[in-house]
């Protein structure tokens, strides 16, 4: 993110005794700053020198060795917590697929727009080349992707989610629903519709809690004003935007929201009613041409096992019924 730190590193001295040691302490901040992993999430078995400094230099949407990999999965950020223990199931489920797996978990947009590339990304001064062989976002958008031809049908539906308000800790801005949010002075962190899927369901519940009113006072009317920030990377931006206090909300998956509490981050959520709320239909399916088609049908299948399950109910997300097809 081209913006300046959003947590300040504080210099302080200890006193022992009452007295100055003269020693100077940095705040620990990097229970803050992205990866929040820590370097946990990498799958590589062999990493070399750890040139990472939170904020400075770090990738945590990009996982794993790209040299020569046997799995590259572009799968959208909405769930970049559940990767972890997924692929460690999946390694212990396929023994020599371990350490050879690379993926990514950006927005559903902007991984659209890297398969059309043919798998070339940059970040920062560093582009790089790895075409991916599954990708893993809303049940649409997937559908979308096969219709255009840039993945292969049909699409493998594995998991559900819907929608929560995070806010920090303790809930300063006294947020009760989503109609709060259209309120002069609530300072919002919002998807940006541009390349953030879940901003069309949003939309969709900002509509139900407040009519067309109410969205367009969040997406249009507080953009102008500077009260709703639009984010590229939501769920990365909207829990830093928070726990630094630059917004007193922003509308996120539900499991997004459970992940930021379960690591003991300073942030909380609102509930949204089912009345008011809508459900996203996770689902994958394999890129065209993609290189390594054998282990992304395994990942497909392996997405559906009690397993995988497990992990995903973790997490809040729920499994997919016959009746969520129907809709």
């Amino acid at each position: 993110m081209n913006q300046r730190p959003l947590m300040t590193i504080l210099a302080v001295s200890l006193l022992l005794g009452g007295v100055s040691s003269g020693k100077t302490v940095w705040a620990d901040e990097t229970s803050t700053y992205p990866p929040w992993s820590h370097g946990h999430n990498n799958p590589s078995v062999g990493k070399g020198v750890n040139v990472t400094v939170p904020d400075v230099d770090n990738l945590p949407d990009l996982h794993g060795n790209m040299s020569h990999p046997e799995l590259v999965m572009y799968v959208g950020g909405n769930y970049f917590f559940a990767m972890a223990p997924l692929v460690e199931a999946f390694e212990k489920k396929y023994p020599k697929i371990r350490g050879k797996l690379f993926y990514e978990t950006l927005p559903p947009g902007l991984l659209a727009k890297q398969i059309a590339e043919k798998g070339r990304l940059t970040v920062g001064n560093a582009t790089m080349t790895v075409p991916g062989d599954l990708y893993a976002a809303g049940l649409g958008q997937v559908r979308k992707l096969i219709a255009k031809k840039l993945l292969v049908g049909p699409p493998v539906a594995y998991a559900t989610n819907d929608l929560t308000i995070m806010v920090p800790k303790g809930n300063p801005a006294g947020i009760k629903g989503l109609s709060d949010l259209g309120k002069p002075g609530v300072r919002l962190v919002m998807p940006n519709p541009a390349w953030e899927g879940v901003s069309r369901q949003i939309k969709g519940s900002l509509v139900k809690a407040g009519g067309e009113k109410l969205s367009k006072t969040v997406y249009e009317d507080k953009v102008k004003n500077g009260e709703t920030t639009l984010t590229r990377i939501h769920h990365r931006q909207s829990p830093m935007f928070l726990m630094a206090k630059k917004a007193d909300a922003g509308v996120t998956w539900r499991s997004e929201a459970i992940f930021q509490e379960q690591v003991g981050h300073a942030i909380e959520n609102v509930a949204i009613p089912d009345s008011q709320n809508v459900k996203a239909i996770y689902a994958a399916s394999i890129i065209r041409g993609a290189r390594h088609k054998l282990w992304a049908k395994r990942w497909l299948i392996f997405l559906k096992s009690p397993e995988a399950q497990k992990v995903f109910r973790h997490f809040g997300f729920k499994s997919v019924t016959k009746a969520d097809l129907k809709k």
